[in-house]
């Protein structure tokens, strides 16, 4: 099959369309004829041998993947051949075909694209079960997003807005920030230019916020810390700051704040019915209309570097995905 083939853990063999044979079907999986693929910078990380998961030379990349089901395990039911779904995989979407755990596949609506499948489960999951379950937010708080126009940003921003809060968007720059107001943020903080701290005391009257969703780290983290009311919850969701914030107990314990680390992927074998009720609501939202996912680029797989590219280097808002077909490709191959 072609696929995007990462044949070596640096940059002596840059990622390019191959081929790999096809995956087996082991028990419990389906097989998908994907169709577009979510770009995450865990894929990044895993090219480079610095995620925690490391599949064996050569693999596809990508962790999320949105087609057409072909083949169905003995052992699987609830799902058919020709059902339309998105899944989540360890890695492999970045390919013509890929198999995933059924767990770990849903069916989509008939009025959502694959390409909107393909950026919704890790960002709209992570989001949903983070505000909803962990942070547990609640209509009438203060909501503070940081990263708010990125993946899980955007997202947090659409669903604090569904549950009732008030959310204060940061990000860097005006276009971003006009993503964020775009889906539904009521305040705006540009970090490169205003100091977080200080514009969520005069955006609340000196009161603070009640709640933080924080993907970023570093010195995001450190206002946030000192922008929340006595008592306020903080998630912790991940560093694309590059920077992982040491945190100071005795502010902890002086303000009862309450800091929660949430790794969402964790959750799909820690707690399947969690996730499986959150997809649930999520994709009832999404036919209701309440969400709707932004991507702001796509690629084709021959473009797989460009796309990589394109989301570490902060060019994106929203999500970035690879379209897994596309005729153009084929004369492209680099086997």
């Amino acid at each position: 099959m072609r696929a995007v083939v990462c044949k070596a853990f640096d940059d002596s063999q840059p990622l390019g369309v191959g081929t790999l044979p096809s995956p087996d079907l082991p028990a419990g999986y389906v097989r998908i004829a994907v169709r577009a693929a979510g770009v995450n910078f865990a894929d990044t990380l895993m090219v480079k041998g610095q995620y925690q998961v490391k599949p064996p030379l050569p693999f596809a990349p990508g962790l999320e993947a949105a087609g057409y089901i072909t083949e169905v395990s003995s052992d699987v039911q609830g799902f058919s051949v020709g059902d339309r779904v998105m899944a989540t995989l360890e890695y492999g979407a970045y390919a013509e075909e890929a198999i995933a755990k059924a767990s770990d596949t849903y069916v989509i609506p008939a009025s959502m694209t694959f390409v909107e499948a393909a950026g919704f489960p890790i960002v709209y999951g992570t989001s949903h079960v983070g505000l909803v379950h962990k942070l547990r937010v609640q209509p009438g708080e203060t909501l503070l997003v940081h990263g708010a126009a990125g993946g899980v940003g955007l997202t947090a921003v659409e669903i604090g807005k569904a549950l009732g809060a008030r959310v204060i968007a940061t990000a860097g720059g005006a276009d971003k920030l006009a993503i964020a107001k775009q889906y539904g943020a009521d305040e705006l903080i540009d970090y490169r230019t205003e100091d977080i701290r200080e514009r969520v005391k005069v955006m609340t009257d000196g009161r603070g916020v009640d709640c933080v969703y924080d993907p970023v780290g570093g010195t995001a983290f450190d206002a946030s810390l000192r922008s929340i009311v006595q008592g306020g919850r903080i998630l912790v969701v991940g560093f694309a700051s590059g920077t992982v914030p040491q945190i100071p107990a005795n502010i902890l314990l002086v303000k009862n704040i309450t800091v929660i680390g949430f790794y969402w992927g964790a959750h799909r074998i820690l707690d399947p019915k969690l996730i499986a009720g959150s997809f649930r609501e999520l994709l009832g939202w999404f036919e209701q209309g309440k969400i709707k996912p932004h991507i702001s680029h796509t690629f084709p797989m021959r473009d797989v570097m460009t796309a990589h590219e394109t989301l570490t280097g902060r060019k994106s808002t929203g999500k970035v995905v690879i379209i897994t077909h596309d005729a153009a490709d084929e004369t492209q191959e680099n086997d």
